[in-house]
Formats: C-alpha cells, structure tokens, sequence
C-alpha cells in the first residue's frame, strides 16, 4: 500500500472547474480575534477540501482553533480572509447549510428521543408525521428502536451520541461536520461508536469533515486527513489514508496502520 502525504499549501488545492467542485473547499481561510485590545490569531491560511462522499479528518493539538473552523463553515465566525465554497458556491457567513453534531451531545432534555432525531427535518419544514416516520426507521438502524418516546436522561452516553448523530444524519443538509463526538466517552464505548459510525457510514457515504484527539480514530475512519499545527493553527500534512473499506477492527493491528499512526504523531508533536 502506497501512503500519499505531501506538505499543503494554497497551490495544492485542487482547481475546481477542471477537477469537478469538492463537497466543500475552505480557501485561505484566517481568524484573528482581539483579546483585551490585542489581535489572537487563531487559524491561519487554512485550505483544505472534502471530495463528494468523502470522509475527512482534523486532527491537531488541543485548543489549536479546530471547532472555530467549523463555527467559520457555519456561518457562525466571519474569517479575518479566505472564504467557504459548497457544491462550487461560495457561501462564506452563511448558516444553515451543513449538519453539525456537537462534543456534547446537546440533546433537548424535554423532547423524547424521537422528537430530538427530527428537529431538523421539522426547522427545515417537513411535517412532523413524516418527520416522525422517517425517524423511526432510522431509530431502528442505530440501535435505539424501544427507546423512541424515552428522554435523554434515561439512555447511557453512547446512546445519546447515536441519538444526536442521527439528529445529524436525517439533516435535510448533505455535508456533516462533526466535532469530536466521541471525546467524552469511556474507552469501550468509543471502540463501539467508531465501529457503529463506520457501519452507517459506509452504508451512507455522506460527506463529512471530522474532528478528532485520536490519531487511531482518524486513520480508521478516514479516506483524508488534514494535521493542524497549534494556534494560530495551520494545514501542515495532508495524509491520504491506504486500507480499503469495509474495514474491520483488525486493520489497526496492520503494521502500516500502527506506521502511520506513529508517523502522524511526531507530525504533531513537531508541529
């Protein structure tokens, strides 16, 4: 297997019009905020993209600007410069085209498990009916069926992540971001949702740029990785992942997974 990794820098971005538009592209995209009168750059010069159907990760240092990034693909944080393109579009400021899964599962405690999964579908204006037949189905697929009219504080932390994932999924927007969903979990319950996630995944093939902590996590999930330096982050590597999908658990036992796992990790810590 062949491992593509190449330094990224604005020329490495692919052209849109001769290759097809990517899902998303961030262009050149910084951040500075001011702390107390003072500029704090938080990212800087970032470009990246995320190819139709494409599984892509963030992975850097801890409080290195990552979760600002998808508030700047939101809407939510104007970029100081650089701009956001979905579909070939650019959309730079503006809300409500992504789907976007949380740390916290932020789930709304009074709404049962079945009427959280349909928020979205219900903002974007589908009936609540329909909203709700469709949930059920999908209930069903994530392990949750029996658990429909429960409310959040009766389901353990896996199965509010499933919950809100599938809030997330049944999205009427076709791009995800999802921002270290499992961070907070226990160590077999994480095993479990990277496991499940790949399943649905797989099944589904969404678009989705990923934030993650676990180099691990992002090898094994991802077709994409981008390494992140520290505040003010930057795009460092761009790692093409090699192990063909389906994968099963036994991929991160291949000594070319634990090679690039290592490889990444000194990216980091020199980053």
């Amino acid at each position: 297997m062949q491992i593509i990794r190449q330094e990224s820098h604005q020329s490495d971005v692919i052209d849109s019009a001769s290759q097809g538009s990517p899902h998303l592209e961030l262009k050149d995209i910084s951040v500075t905020f001011r702390d107390r009168g003072k500029p704090e750059p938080v990212l800087a010069n970032i470009s990246l993209r995320v190819e139709q159907g494409e599984f892509v990760s963030l992975v850097g240092p801890s409080g290195g600007g990552k979760s600002t990034l998808f508030h700047v693909i939101g809407g939510l944080v104007a970029p100081s410069s650089g701009s956001v393109w979905l579909e070939g579009g650019e959309v730079t400021g503006q809300k409500g085209l992504i789907s976007y899964m949380p740390q916290n599962h932020a789930l709304l405690p009074w709404r049962t498990i079945e009427d959280n999964s349909i928020l979205a579908m219900e903002i974007a204006g589908a009936s609540k009916q329909s909203a709700r037949q469709t949930a059920r189905e999908w209930l069903a697929r994530v392990g949750l069926e029996g658990y429909e009219k429960a409310y959040p504080h009766m389901l353990s932390g896996g199965m509010k992540q499933r919950a809100s994932f599938l809030r997330a999924l049944l999205s009427p927007r076709s791009f995800m971001c999802l921002d270290e969903p499992f961070g907070a979990l226990d160590e077999l319950t994480r095993l479990d949702m990277q496991r499940w996630l790949l399943r649905i995944w797989e099944a589904n093939k969404r678009s989705v740029l990923f934030i993650t902590h676990s180099i691990e996590e992002a090898v094994l999930l991802s077709d994409r990785i981008y390494v992140l330096t520290g505040r003010p982050a930057g795009v460092t590597k761009e790692v093409t992942v090699p192990f063909p999908r389906p994968r099963g658990d036994e991929v991160v036992a291949d000594p070319a997974f634990v090679a690039l796992r290592q490889e990444i990790y000194e990216w980091m810590r020199r980053g």
